[in-house]
């Protein structure tokens, strides 16, 4: 009975052991390809990909190890902004091309590719829920919607919806919409209007609703927003901070918990999360970008 008990002790530290040094393996800067000038970030179980705003390259790596590579080849007219993966594809938002893409998740291969918008648009960021792929416009008071079909098909380019903003939304000068989630039924999305810090409900229709956070508080500079629940996250970039907002049950309000700061931040624009951990980008706007600047992920908890 001793040496059992002995020997089921020892297995027990070796699992113990085994399991910390996994916990301990996530890095908490991952860094990217020198110059990449990155924006937007999605995660995948413990992969996470990475958009360069003016190649419209995807790097992909694996969040335990920190490794990586290029899975998305710089493509001349492509920019990557917001992207998010779902059912083996991977949607970005295309910037100032007005432009929306599709690419294969696991060969980096184009699946196909949508024309939202004509000019004077910034085609931000996106969220996919289980019918349609949502894509915000920071310069016009619309949401584009692509529909999807079984398993997430991305729908024809004939199919693609152009959905007015109305309700308490009002558009103004400056960056407005940015980053964009949806609660998990698909049928409420969440904006954040970048210049006046101001959230909003919207319906599938567009009737937006503002979020009204107590104290008369705002979240200027909002850039990607994450919805966990009824946690929302929203990434302040020129702040260098991500404010933490509990939310109503119905989502009509909320209360700023607190602005989390952290020393590896600069300028992070977006956020992704694994588990209990969250990682942001660093866009480091204001820092010339050249061959040789550094650019990294940072890893923090919820």
């Amino acid at each position: 009975m001793t040496r059992l008990l002995l020997a089921l002790s020892i297995c027990a530290a070796v699992v113990a052991t085994t399991a910390s040094a996994g916990g301990s393996a996530f890095p908490q800067r991952i860094e990217l390809p020198d110059g990449f000038q990155p924006e937007g970030i999605s995660t995948a179980g413990t992969q996470f990909y990475v958009g360069s705003i003016p190649t419209g390259a995807v790097y992909r790596g694996n969040l335990r190890t920190g490794t990586g590579s290029v899975l998305v080849q710089p493509q001349s007219g492509r920019a990557a902004i917001g992207l998010k993966v779902d059912r083996g594809r991977m949607f970005v938002a295309g910037g100032p091309t007005g432009m929306a893409f599709v690419y294969n998740a696991r060969t980096g291969a184009n699946v196909t590719s949508y024309q939202l918008s004509t000019g004077g648009s910034f085609i931000n960021d996106v969220v996919v829920t289980k019918r349609a792929a949502w894509f915000t416009d920071s310069f016009k008071p619309v949401l584009y919607r692509v529909p999807l079909g079984q398993n997430g098909r991305p729908g024809a380019p004939s199919a693609v919806q152009t959905v007015d903003l109305g309700g308490d939304y009002v558009h103004g000068p400056g960056f407005n919409v940015n980053g964009i989630d949806a609660t998990p039924n698909g049928k409420t999305l969440v904006i954040v209007q970048s210049t006046p810090g101001k959230l909003f409900t919207v319906a599938p229709n567009g009737t937006a609703n503002e979020i009204t956070l107590a104290g008369g508080e705002s979240v200027p500079n909002g850039d990607g927003i994450l919805l966990a629940g009824r946690t929302l996250y929203v990434v302040q970039n020129q702040l260098n901070v991500v404010a933490k907002i509990a939310l109503a049950p119905k989502l009509g309000s909320g209360r700023v918990l607190t602005r989390i700061d952290n020393d590896g931040f600069d300028v992070p624009t977006t956020i992704a999360d694994h588990g209990r951990r969250l990682y942001a980008v660093n866009a480091r706007f204001g820092t010339p970008g050249s061959s040789t600047t550094e650019y990294w992920i940072t890893q923090f908890r919820k």
